[in-house]
Parts: C-alpha cells; structure tokens; sequence
C-alpha cells in the first residue's frame, strides 16, 4: 500500500459509485479451528493511511461460553464514511474494492481471487439502523469484520455507502472467501449471528447457503472464489 497514493485510492472508489449511481445503471442484485491470523491494512482512503501492516488472531469463544450466552439482543460502534446519502428503495449490500497496481478494482460477486490480494469493504445499510459483517472461508473458520470489538451489533450509518476502517490481505484459506452483512432495525448480538455462520461454515454449501436467523435480520453476502488446492 506504500506505492498507492491514499488520495488517488479515495476518488478511484468514489468515482466508481457515483457511475453505480447513474440513472443508466442498473441495481446490481446482491445476492471452530483457528485460522492463523487475518492480515489487516488501513483503509484505502486518506482517514486511515498509515502504512504499517497488522496481523491480527482471532480468539474463539468456547462452547460452554457460547451456549451459556442469550445470542439475540443488544448496540455497537460506527465506521466510517464514504459518500452522502442514496436513493430510497436501495437493499441493503455489500461492495468490495481490490488494490490493482495504482487503482482500486470494483469487484462483483462471484469474483476470482487470490492469497495476497488486498481488498477493501463497505456497506450501504438502506435505512438500516444495525449491523454485523463476517466472513467464511474454505478452511472454515468464522471472522467478524464490523464491530471490531464488542458483544453486539455496530450502529450503521443509515444512507449512504461507507467504507469499514481497514482494508486487508487475503491469506492462504482454499477455495472461497464470502462475506455476510446481516442487518436490523433493532440491536441484536453478535454470538447469535457468529453462530449461525459457524454451522454454515462447517457445511458443503457454505459457498452458496444462507445464515439461518431469525426473523427480522437481513442478510446480504458477497463471494470471493480462490484458487483450490
């Protein structure tokens, strides 16, 4: 990220939604073992554009704490932004961004990726006050990415797209990488979210299957297909 000017990352990323809100565009449909660290960056944008490069492990909670836990009630932090507010009707979704020489690459679901590839989230919450956003890889293994800390949901910014405050590297992890942005209305906790992906993640279809919850929280996910051993 050293040779990437956080500048020009910044009006690549918003140059590319402003075209996504183009009236000629149409919406695009959105659709455990530890695993040995996420590599994070800061964000690809001016806020966040220290150089030093993170590496972060993940503790898990263990079973009796997670079956001795209520999952479902609770708030959390704020992320940041990225533009001003969008047009109502809008989903709640996903985007993800990938560093590509000197520019930023939109990606859409579904993309191919690879170990070493540095990618960028945000989310659009389209009048969604809260939210959680994880992500299951081939290996696995479960990891929250919004909140950063805390028990429960983060409070979202309700219009507009924002960018989460790190940008990070993709590690070794086979086959896939899919991230989940599940919302609400009403704060919920984040253990009953992590647990239900935590089933999934030990599924065939974790590829594909949506996170069982319970009613009222949404869910959107966004796929990154890797390389298979």
């Amino acid at each position: 990220l050293e040779a990437l000017p956080p500048d020009r990352v910044a009006r690549e990323v918003k140059a590319r939604f402003a075209r996504a809100d183009a009236p000629a565009t149409a919406p695009r449909a959105e659709a455990p073992p530890s695993r040995p660290s996420w590599r994070f960056l800061p964000a690809l944008v001016p806020v966040l554009a220290a150089a030093t490069l993170v590496v972060l492990v993940r503790p898990g909670a263990s079973s009796q704490e997670q079956e001795a836990r209520d999952p479902w009630t609770g708030t959390g932090g704020t992320p940041g932004v990225l533009e001003p507010t969008r047009s109502k009707g809008l989903q709640p979704r996903l985007d993800v961004h990938r560093q590509a020489g000197t520019r930023t690459e939109h990606l859409t679901d579904g993309a191919p990726a690879q170990v070493g590839d540095v990618v960028q989230l945000s989310y659009t919450a389209a009048g969604h006050a809260h939210g959680v956003i994880l992500s299951v890889d081939g290996r696995g293994t479960v990891t929250p990415h919004l909140p950063a800390s805390g028990d429960t949901s983060a409070l979202l910014e309700r219009s507009g797209t924002h960018l989460l405050p790190r940008a990070y590297e993709l590690d070794d992890a086979p086959g896939f990488e899919r991230f989940f942005f599940v919302s609400s209305d009403t704060p919920f906790e984040l253990e009953g979210v992590m647990a239900a992906a935590r089933v999934l993640a030990t599924s065939p279809e974790a590829r594909t299957a949506p996170l069982t919850l319970p009613t009222g929280l949404g869910q959107t996910s966004f796929l990154l297909e890797k390389p298979s051993p």
